[in-house]
């Protein structure tokens, strides 16, 4: 299958076999923080961002991307939102091995895009699919939290 998607804002195309998984073909194109993790959407190492939702990439198939934006932990850098989410993460973090990092950021990035002001339980909610096996709080909320005060100036 001719596949044509745009990943990180740039525009590629991909001759795929219909069973490759999303995490497979970005991985093959040097997209190391899609993690490979359980193959099952089980622990959300994988999560992407797909027309701007958090998705599990070994849950979709990459023809389902096909002539769509695909956004990776690569993509961001230093951008407004990543910014102070790395920051936070990194000072208040419980993270330890980091394996985790690229997935909690992406679903909460996609949370901030949609929502920049979410409640704890919105937070929760959009990390839920994420899981730190390392750490003791099994999920960064704090972490988020904290962020959006840095964002808004009150940390």
């Amino acid at each position: 299958m001719k596949l044509k998607l745009k990943i990180n804002r740039r525009a590629r195309s991909a001759e795929v076999p219909a069973n490759l998984t999303l995490m497979e073909l970005l991985r093959s194109l040097g997209f190391w923080s899609v993690r490979h993790g359980c193959e099952t959407g089980d622990c959300g190492h994988c999560t992407v961002s797909l027309d701007g939702r958090a998705v599990y990439a070994c849950r979709k198939l990459a023809a389902q991307a096909h002539e769509r934006e695909v956004e990776t932990y690569e993509a961001f850098g230093d951008s407004d939102v990543f910014r102070p989410l790395k920051e936070v993460f990194m000072e208040y973090g419980d993270i330890e091995c980091t394996y985790c990092l690229s997935g909690f950021m992406m679903a909460a990035k996609a949370l901030l895009d949609r929502n920049p002001e979410p409640t704890e339980e919105e937070i929760l909610d959009a990390l839920s699919g994420v899981i730190c096996y390392c750490s003791e709080e099994p999920y960064p909320v704090d972490e988020v939290t904290n962020a959006v005060r840095k964002m808004r100036g009150k940390l």
